[in-house]
């Protein structure tokens, strides 16, 4: 561990995947912000998007190449639906992913919900030295990812893809 990392300044951006959400009831992305400013890191931008691959894949691409965002949090449309394109579209713009961070959501979501966890297909990765989550659309798993996987380890992650 770098202790160093600890003092890092995360400057993230949400994306919220949905066809019918606004952001006045996307509760998703308003929790993603409430433990992003409780962890005192910056929301630098907050988009939704309607669940189409290339709209998507654009954002994650735009925020990729800004300077000023490492970190981006997207929820919804990681499951099995017809609808569902975040997971198939953002896996091929990482140029490395995260397993292990899938597989403890999971594990921790069976906790919480019993065998119904397997459907949820949330990663991690990194494109660009940008960090980048995907999360389902609930507010309880955004709430699990956000306090017990991402804001304890956020900073260590985008130490590690800026370390030379």
């Amino acid at each position: 561990m770098h202790p160093t990392h600890n003092e890092l300044p995360i400057r993230a951006a949400i994306l919220t995947v949905s066809d019918t959400r606004t952001k006045a009831d996307d509760l998703g992305g308003q929790r993603i912000q409430s433990h992003l400013q409780e962890a005192s890191f910056e929301l630098v931008d907050y988009q939704l998007s309607k669940d189409e691959p290339l709209e998507i894949a654009n954002q994650i691409k735009t925020w990729c190449a800004n300077q000023s965002i490492n970190t981006i949090i997207v929820t919804g449309g990681t499951g099995f639906t017809p609808r569902d394109q975040t997971y198939d579209t953002i896996l091929p713009l990482f140029e490395k992913e995260m397993m292990g961070f899938g597989e403890l959501f999971r594990s921790l979501s069976y906790e919480e919900i019993g065998p119904k966890a397997m459907f949820s297909r949330a990663t991690a990765g990194s494109r660009e030295k940008t960090a980048i989550y995907v999360l389902p659309g609930s507010t309880n798993a955004v709430t699990l990812a956000m306090s017990k996987l991402i804001v304890p380890t956020v900073q260590h992650f985008v130490g590690e893809l800026n370390r030379l």
